[in-house]
């Protein structure tokens, strides 16, 4: 089966923490304080990796761990930083924040490595304490804690062009015809359970990437068959081939067929039916032209699917959809078909579809009800900030981003501590300390 989706839980490494210590050497009997940082933990990244189609190796290991940081060592060692992990997945597949089902990234377009959740930082030793009046701190700051985050997977292609329909109305072999895909073909339902792309070269024309999308069915957008894990597919293609069996071979009514399936995608996404879809009317090949017999009146009679396409035209050029007779087995008016599509491409914005992100990690952290004070300082004429709500904020905040560095300020805001520190009386221009960092105040 086709592993197109995955949940997994991804965990951050821990910071490890300052250590505590003094300089003890023969003639300095009162050395200073030499406690050495802890190194940051690992961060955890996604990568793309062009040889990968499915998410299958996440449905068997599904808990994925950056290292811990060191904690710091004496005379001023730094610990070592623990290693990142880097998950490969396919392109094209979107991850997502498991609870909210919020997108965090959607791995296409330019996103090949995305830091997902970053290490905790290690803590500074006693040695960034001291001061004018505190010259043996015996206060060190611990590392920052590990952030886990559960995580939902799905793979959606990446095609200019999707073939949609029922199963075995010739999209397969349409698809392996045109292109250089090798789907499996058979002549019964549900023969493809993954989708398959191909590349079309067409003479003259734009070259474009086509997918067989598996068949839909009635009920595939309230999850019938394998609704969901088909429709997902469609996302990102521009341009839809609604191919159907216009020989009625199956015992169905193409017509019916065409309501059906547009139905489907509406109610799956609205906005899919906003995209150009042109029709293809197959397997012409085996649609009779010869009369069955004579009426009364020495009219002929032919065979209910002989009228089939000139009502498919009848009924969907007025609407806007452009239907092109095809034979998928001798080929007959492929060509046609496919430079129209390309025609198509042509007027249609280039850049990839690409889902926007709706939950960014950086931005949210656990809650907390843990104290923190805001105080001054006089022997240093600095405003302080302390508190472990605080340190938890600073490590799961990257400042060194202008992203990170508003959530910073609106942290500080929305907890109140800016209305503290200006009760204290902070002025424009004074310097706010928060453990290993310095800030002049603005308003």
């Amino acid at each position: 089966m086709f592993a197109d989706r995955a949940k997994i839980l991804i965990r951050s490494g821990k910071g490890g923490d300052g250590h505590i210590s003094f300089r003890r050497e023969k003639y300095v009997p009162d050395g200073g304080p030499d406690g050495g940082d802890g190194g940051d933990g690992g961060s955890v990244y996604f990568v793309i990796d062009e040889g990968m189609n499915t998410l299958a190796d996440y449905r068997h290991v599904r808990k994925y761990k950056a290292g811990d940081g060191e904690d710091g060592g004496k005379r001023n060692c730094r610990g070592k930083n623990g290693n990142d992990i880097y998950l490969k997945v396919p392109k094209g597949t979107v991850i997502k924040e498991a609870n909210s089902g919020k997108i965090i990234v959607d791995m296409s377009g330019d996103n090949d490595n995305f830091r997902i959740l970053k290490g905790g930082r290690g803590g500074n030793g006693n040695q960034h304490y001291a001061t004018s009046t505190m010259q043996a701190p015996k206060y060190a700051q611990p590392g920052q804690p590990a952030r886990e985050l559960e995580l939902y997977m799905e793979l959606k292609v990446i095609a200019d062009v999707g073939l949609i329909g029922f199963p075995n109305v010739g999209k397969s072999t349409l698809l392996s015809g045109c292109s250089n895909a090798k789907p499996e073909i058979a002549n019964y339902h549900f023969t493809t359970l993954s989708p398959h792309l191909g590349v079309v070269d067409v003479p003259g024309g734009t070259s474009f990437v086509m997918a067989d999308i598996p068949g839909i069915i009635e009920g595939a957008s309230e999850g019938v068959g394998l609704g969901f894990d088909f429709l997902r597919h469609i996302e990102r293609t521009k341009v839809f081939i609604h191919v159907v069996d216009a020989s009625g071979s199956e015992g169905r009514n193409p017509l019916e067929d065409i309501e059906t399936i547009h139905n489907e995608l509406t109610k799956y996404n609205p906005d899919l039916l906003k995209r150009p879809v042109v029709i293809a009317a197959n397997k012409i090949d085996i649609i009779s032209d010869e009369p069955e017999d004579m009426d009364d009146n020495g009219n002929f009679i032919y065979a209910d699917n002989y009228f089939y396409v000139q009502k498919i035209k009848e009924k969907y050029e007025p609407l806007g959809f452009k239907v092109f007779p095809i034979s998928s087995y001798t080929k007959a008016g492929v060509k046609e078909l496919l430079y129209y599509v390309s025609e198509v491409l042509n007027s249609l914005d280039k850049a990839p579809v690409v889902f926007e992100q709706e939950f960014d990690p950086e931005t949210h952290y656990p809650v907390s009800d843990e104290p923190y004070s805001v105080s001054y300082d006089y022997s240093e004429n600095e405003y302080v900030v302390e508190g472990p709500r605080i340190e938890k904020m600073l490590g799961y905040t990257n400042l060194d981003s202008e992203k990170g560095f508003a959530f910073f300020q609106n942290f500080l805001k929305d907890n109140g501590i800016l209305d503290e520190l200006e009760a204290l009386g902070i002025k424009e221009g004074d310097t706010v300390r928060i453990y290993g960092f310095s800030f002049e105040y603005f308003k």
